[in-house]
């Protein structure tokens, strides 16, 4: 697969790995809209081609966006049409923000592994996991209606992974989703106080064994280019970088 259709492949699957409210295609550009929670659900993706005078679309995504009260936020990847997108955004304010690797794993490298017995998995949405990763993530209480019902409309198959301690607390949790023969990994997390211990570590191999026993051949995630100890620990489990995506947005 060329690199131009693996980031369109990763960009499909991620789109629908985390559903947003609303959805709108506009000449060849996913428009996503989730109450302004998170910018990936929130955000222009011109990830097909575009027929459009570009000046005059610009205009027109900016309209959508601000009459819903959001900022206009663009996801770009070097795969966008036109080409010079980016450098045009930048021309007309749009300030570049959160520079994300996208990083794969081939899942014949992986040896598989049985769940440790501190491991809870649900494949179908639950509230315990759910409180538990609202409050690792620091996901405001405002926002938490928007994500449950996000995660609540995924279509692919999920896996919903926590690791307790001994007094059957969630100390880490994550999410993993099976499309199409590639399992996205979701917002790995550790509390704070149980970090460098390897539950993170746990969590991606529970997760991708899952995926791998389920028909999955390669494990995809995102990691912002400036988290060095996410990047150093996905690096040694063999992890690879295939693309960047960044944000250009305007208030």
């Amino acid at each position: 697969m060329s690199n131009k259709n693996i980031i369109q492949k990763i960009e499909e699957l991620s789109i629908n790995a985390l559903p947003a409210l609303q959805t709108q295609m506009v000449d060849g550009w996913i428009l996503r809209f989730a109450n302004g929670y998170t910018k990936r659900a929130n955000s222009i993706n011109p990830i097909y081609p575009s027929n459009e005078e570009i000046k005059d679309k610009i205009e027109r995504m900016s309209k959508i966006y601000r009459d819903k009260n959001l900022k206009v936020v663009y996801k770009l990847t070097t795969n966008v049409i036109p080409v010079d997108l980016d450098s045009i955004l930048d021309g007309a304010g749009y300030k570049l923000e959160g520079l994300t690797s996208v990083q794969l794993l081939p899942l014949n490298r992986v040896d598989e592994v049985e769940p440790a017995s501190n491991v809870n998995i649900n494949h179908h949405f639950d509230e315990k996991w759910f409180r538990a990763f609202c409050t690792l993530n620091n996901v405001k209480a405002t926002d938490q209606t928007t994500l449950k019902k996000m995660l609540q409309s995924i279509v692919p198959e999920v896996c919903y992974v926590s690791i307790i301690n001994n007094r059957n607390e969630p100390i880490a949790c994550g999410m993993g989703v099976l499309d199409d023969e590639f399992i996205g990994l979701f917002d790995i997390v550790t509390d704070i106080k149980h970090r460098n211990k390897g539950y993170a570590k746990q969590l991606i191999f529970t997760l991708v064994n899952w995926g791998k026993k389920n028909g999955a051949e390669n494990a995809y995630l995102q990691v912002v280019s400036t988290n060095r100890p996410a990047l150093n620990l996905y690096s040694k489990l063999g992890f690879e970088e295939v693309y960047k995506y960044w944000y250009r947005i305007k208030d």
